[in-house]
This record gives structure tokens, sequence and C-alpha cells, in this order.
């Protein structure tokens, strides 16, 4: 019994042989072609598969941060012996890539970090109109990928009277309790963005699409309201300016369509009559604007709106003087006799064109506006009920 026993033992041994072995054979450490680490040093576990205990083990320093070296594997090997690290299937591997990864904070990022820092503290505004420029020119920076954490500003100081500012942040990590900390200084100034002039402009200038480009500038360089390019297009400046100056709301005015001592066409308007007649410009106008005209006919000064260029309009219900009201009274004009609502338009253009030579001229004139009979409809005869 107990021979056979120890026999069943002994075919179960040896048919349990080979399947460890395979076992073995597939649990052999193996390297990579390709690595990639954290941290700042290479381990046993990084390069090979199936390490098991010699994982931790470092064995090289990692590269730079953000960047990839290559190690030939006849070396690898042989730091591995030297750990005591055997038996290592390579395959075709000829050298192993290690790969450092990083955080990368790009110079634009880090502005962006200060100016939120700034925004709306120190009299500054927002932070998009917050230009930064760091001390010693900060480039793009590189850190430990286990820094996961925001940019936290935990002390700032800004100096108003020369945009000085110093400014120091935290990052939280994954494997370090311990925030990483950063400090910068530099200058940071509000701006604003204006159109600037691209050559010298003349006050009687348009100005044009080539004329006018969009810049930032320091707000304290613009006193006023800054202008926009669309804004200036089309527009004169009120005074002549140089290349290079930022615009201002307060420096440009529509473009003058009259000039002063120009000869202008007049236009005067009453109701059911349009009449135009020559005229002198006593002023300069822009569109819109009010301007005093001389009347060359009359010798007669008058205020129109400036309609065109070379244009000035006159309203004649606005210009006209006041008129006596019509006078009922018995005349032995026939009805058919009275004027027409043509011709009583027609007189009051003529008063505006024609102004009284004198003052006994004026009175006959009302006179003769007042002898006028008004226009009577005619009534139906009552009808009996």
């Amino acid at each position: 019994m107990i021979r056979t026993t120890l026999a069943a033992i002994s075919a179960f041994l040896l048919l349990a042989l080979p399947a460890q072995a395979a076992d073995d054979f597939i649990a052999a450490p193996t390297l990579r072609a390709s690595v990639t680490v954290t941290s700042d040093v290479v381990r046993v576990g990084d390069l090979i598969d199936n390490a098991g205990s010699t994982a931790l083990i470092p064995v090289y320093r990692s590269p730079d941060l953000g960047t990839t070296g290559a190690l030939p594997v006849a070396h690898v090997l042989s730091v591995l012996r030297a750990k005591q690290v055997i038996g290592v299937m390579t395959g075709d591997i000829k050298e192993v890539q290690v790969t450092r990864l990083a955080r990368t904070l790009a110079n634009k990022d880090l502005e962006t970090a200060v100016a939120s820092a700034l925004e709306r503290r120190f009299g500054l505004g927002e932070a998009a109109n917050i230009a930064v420029t760091f001390d010693r020119g900060v480039a793009d920076m590189r850190l430990d990928a286990s820094n996961t954490g925001a940019l936290q500003p935990v002390a700032t100081r800004y100096d108003a009277r020369n945009g000085r500012f110093d400014i120091a942040f935290e990052i939280n990590n994954d494997n370090n309790p311990t925030p990483t900390k950063l400090r910068f200084t530099g200058t940071a100034i509000e701006t604003v963005e204006v159109a600037v002039l691209t050559r010298d402009i003349d006050r009687a200038d348009l100005l044009k699409s080539s004329d006018v480009a969009l810049e930032r500038r320091p707000k304290a360089e613009v006193t006023g309201e800054p202008a926009s390019r669309d804004r200036t297009l089309g527009m004169q400046l009120r005074r002549p300016m140089r290349a290079g100056m930022p615009i201002r709301v307060a420096d440009i005015v529509k473009p003058d369509f009259v000039s002063r001592d120009q000869s202008v066409t007049v236009i005067y308007q009453v109701p059911g009559i349009y009449l135009t007649t020559r005229g002198k410009a006593l002023e300069s106008g822009a569109e819109g604007d009010t301007v005093s005209v001389l009347n060359l006919q009359t010798k007669r000064t008058l205020a129109g709106i400036v309609t065109g260029r070379g244009q000035v309009t006159i309203q004649g219900a606005s210009q006209s003087a006041p008129m006596a009201p019509a006078v009922e009274q018995t005349s032995s004009l026939k009805r058919d006799e009275a004027p027409t609502p043509a011709a009583a338009a027609a007189a009051l253009a003529q008063s505006l064109v024609q102004a009284p030579a004198s003052p006994a001229q004026a009175a006959q004139a009302q006179i003769a506006q007042a002898q006028i009979p008004q226009v009577r409809v005619p009534q139906a005869p009552a009808k009996s009920e």
C-alpha cells in the first residue's frame, strides 16, 4: 500500500515538472524597447517586465524633464548583471528609448497666471488687458509630471507707480505633500486697444483703411476714450497728427461737407414747393450740422442744415417770419378769383427767397398778405326734415 502511494506521488511530480518549467519560461524577464518614467531615476522595473523583487532597484539617472535618451542594450544588460538581474530576454532590440515625462508651463501660461493674480486689483482692470513682462526673460518652464495642481498665488505685491510686481505661486503635486514653490518678478501694465495712425495726417484728409492700424498701448498714453479702427474710417481729424499717435474719439469728427466761404446750393423747402438758389457758407460744417449761409440774391443770412456736399437746406416752416392771420372781410372778388393753394405756397416761397428791402416794403407785404381773402368751402344747404 505504501509503495503504491509513493509511486503515485512520484508520477504526479514527474507530470508537474514540465508545466512548472513552462511557467518559468513565460515569466522570464523581458527588456522593453521604450520606457517612460516620471521620477528622476530609472529603476529595474522600468526597463524590464517580470522584474520581481528587483523592480525597485535604481540603475540610471533619468533624462532631463521632457526629453528622451537612448541606452544601448549591451550597456543595459551589463548594468542589470551588476544588480544580480540575469537571463533577460532582449529579442532584436538594439537600444532602449527612455522618456521622462514633464509638465510644461509655457511663457504665455505664466503671463496669464500673473495677470489673473492682478486682475481688478491695485487699480488694474481685466486680466486680458494687462501686459506682463518678466525679469530676465522667463522662458517655458518644465516641472516634474507629479506637479498636477494649479498655479495658486500665495503672496502678491504690486507698485502702481512703476508697474512692478512680485508674486509667489504654489503647485500641489501627487507624490509629495509639500507643494512646489515658484516666484516671479517683472512689470505689469494695463493696456487698451486703440487705432493708431500709420502716416502723418492733415486735418483736411479723410482717414482711409491704410491710414489706420489697431494696436495695444498703455492705458496711461491714451487720455480719454480710445477710438476703434472701424469708427475712424471715413472721418477727419480735428487737428493734424503724426504717424504712430493713438486716436481718441475726441480727435475725430465727421468730414466737412461745407467749408467756410464756399459757394453752396441753398435749398428752400416749404409744403408744396421746392426752390434752389446760390449762396455762400459763412462757416464750415459736417452732415447734419447747422450753419449760417448768405443768400446771394437777397443778401439775407439764414441758418440751414448741411444735407450734402456743398448743399444747405432751409426749412421754410422754421425760417419764415410769423405771418399775420388772415382777415375775414367782405370782398367783391368772386370765389373763382381767390388765389389757389399753389399760388399761396408760391407767395410763401417768394417771401423766403426775396426779403423786403425796407421797413415800408415789409409793411406793404404784410398788408398785401392780410388782404388775401380766405378761401371758403361752400356748404350745402341744410335739408328740411
